[in-house]
C-alpha cells in the first residue's frame, strides 16, 4: 500500500497546485501528462524486454481469459444497475455512467450532448473514481479478489494509465493480457454509452 499512498499524495499536491496557481500554467496546458504516459509505458515495456521468459509465459496464458473484458462489462453494467437503486436517474443512466469503464473523457461527452450537462458530470466523476480505485487500491483487489481483479478494476485505463499497476500486481506475464483488456473495454464504450443512454 506505499506505493498506493505516495500516489494519492502525488494526487492531492496536484491539485493544491492546481487549485493556487502554484506552478505555471504552461505545465497544464503542455503535454506533460502524455509525456508521464509515454514513459510509464516504456518502462513497463522495458520490464517486459528484460525478462525473455514473461512473453513466453504470456503466451501460455489460458484462452479462457480473452472472455476477460467481456466479464469487465457484465460486472460494470451489474454494478450499475445495483447503484441506479440508490439514485433519482433512470437506470440506463445509471448504467450508461457506468459503460465509461473508465474512460471518463470520452463518456462524459457522450453522455453531456445525449442527456445533458448533469448526467455526463456523473459519467465523469464515475469514471474518474474508477480509475483512482484501480491505481490506489489494486494490492487490495488482488488480495481479495485474485490477480487478474486489479486489469478487471482498471477497465479501458488497463492498457494506459493503469497498465504499470496491472503489470505489477497481476505479473508480467499478464502485461498483453491487460493492454488486450483495455483496447475491448475501450472499443466498447462507444457503442454502450449510445445504446444505454439513447
Amino acid at each position: 500500500m506505499k506505493g498506493s499512498v505516495v500516489a494519492v499524495a502525488f494526487f492531492a499536491l496536484g491539485l493544491l497546485a492546481g487549485r493556487f496557481g502554484v506552478l505555471p500554467t504552461w505545465l497544464a496546458e503542455g503535454h506533460l501528462s502524455t509525456a508521464a504516459l509515454c514513459v510509464l509505458m516504456f518502462a513497463v515495456a522495458f520490464g517486459l524486454g528484460r525478462d525473455p521468459s514473461a512473453l513466453g509465459r504470456a503466451v501460455r496464458l489460458n484462452p479462457r481469459l480473452a472472455l476477460l473484458p467481456l466479464a469487465t462489462i457484465v460486472g460494470t453494467t451489474a454494478g450499475s444497475l445495483a447503484l441506479s437503486a440508490c439514485g433519482r436517474w433512470a437506470v440506463t443512466d445509471w448504467c450508461a455512467a457506468g459503460a465509461g469503464m473508465g474512460y471518463y473523457s470520452l463518456s462524459s461527452i457522450l453522455l453531456t450532448e445525449y442527456r445533458g450537462a448533469e448526467l455526463g458530470t456523473l459519467a465523469l466523476m464515475t469514471n474518474i473514481v474508477r480509475e483512482l480505485l484501480a491505481l490506489l487500491a489494486a494490492p487490495l483487489w488482488a488480495r481479495w479478489f485474485g490477480r487478474l481483479a486489479p486489469i478487471a478494476v482498471a477497465g479501458a485505463t488497463s492498457m494506459d494509465t493503469a497498465l504499470p499497476v496491472c503489470v505489477r500486481y497481476a505479473g508480467r506475464e499478464c502485461a498483453p493480457l491487460a493492454v488486450y483488456h483495455g483496447f475491448v473495454t475501450d472499443a466498447s464504450v462507444f457503442f454502450l454509452v449510445t445504446l444505454f443512454a439513447g
